[in-house]
């Protein structure tokens, strides 16, 4: 059986990992115990950092995998692409925990439709609005080397 998920360390702002765009995983690689692992491990560490979504380039990986907590749990998503966005859009509250402290106003789209392969390498659609829709905007815009604050108004720091 495989090891206990272990929990990884975040990486903050500015460190360079978190401003490159992330290279897509090879179908082969995807179905490996040390992704597997890897999912794990963020999921852990997510949840435990009190975050809703984590992505790969915040633990030091420069890879297209994304972990969203969802109503029915941690999912993880390798490769993720938004195939369908809302026209509507709205604001709302985004803070990162790579960039702790910081919050601030942020406009994403209401909708939004994913396709990804989950760990297993299958392919998977999945469609969310509200705070899961921009979770998933957030955690993508982490794979091409994007910060929140890059888009926000209002920015606040707490000490």
């Amino acid at each position: 059986m495989s090891n206990m998920p272990k929990l990884l360390t975040i990486i903050t702002d500015p460190n360079p990992i978190l401003r490159k765009r992330s290279a897509e995983l090879a179908p082969e690689k995807i179905k490996t115990e040390k992704i597997k692992e890897l999912c794990a491990d963020m999921a852990l560490t997510m949840l435990k950092k009190d975050g809703v979504g984590l992505a790969a380039p915040q633990i030091g990986k420069n890879i297209r995998v994304i972990a969203v907590n969802t109503k029915d749990g941690v999912v993880c998503l390798v490769n993720p692409v938004l195939t369908k966005v809302s026209w509507l859009k709205e604001w709302g509250s985004e803070g990162c925990l790579s960039v702790p402290g910081v919050f601030g106003q942020v406009r994403r789209h209401k909708k939004v439709d994913c396709s990804y392969l989950n760990k297993d390498g299958k392919k998977e659609f999945m469609s969310a609005s509200g705070l899961l829709a921009r979770v998933l905007q957030h955690e993508i815009d982490h794979l091409d080397g994007i910060l929140f604050t890059d888009k926000a108004r209002d920015i606040t720091r707490s000490s």
